[in-house]
């Protein structure tokens, strides 16, 4: 049954089969970021600022982002 408060419900399934929390799962399935879906116009983490980065770090809830480097936002950006 579809949840009213997700949603991309398939996505949102998926990451709960690969073990994510339900809270991190429905973050990522509302994220409203959809450029991974659409092939991804932004380029690498490197080629954004690093106040982009914190933006998207704050929009997926990394902690400790404000006194982040930007190569540190990066590296917390890809293993979250």
């Amino acid at each position: 049954m579809p949840r009213p408060q997700i949603k991309d419900e398939k996505t949102y399934r998926s990451l709960r089969r690969e073990g994510t929390g339900k809270e991190k799962a429905a973050r990522i399935a509302n994220s409203p970021s959809s450029a991974s879906r659409k092939g991804g116009k932004r380029g690498t983490y490197e080629d954004r600022s690093k106040q982009d980065l914190y933006e998207q770090a704050k929009q997926v809830g990394i902690e400790g982002r404000s006194s982040m480097s930007k190569d540190e936002l990066i590296k917390a950006l890809r293993n979250r």
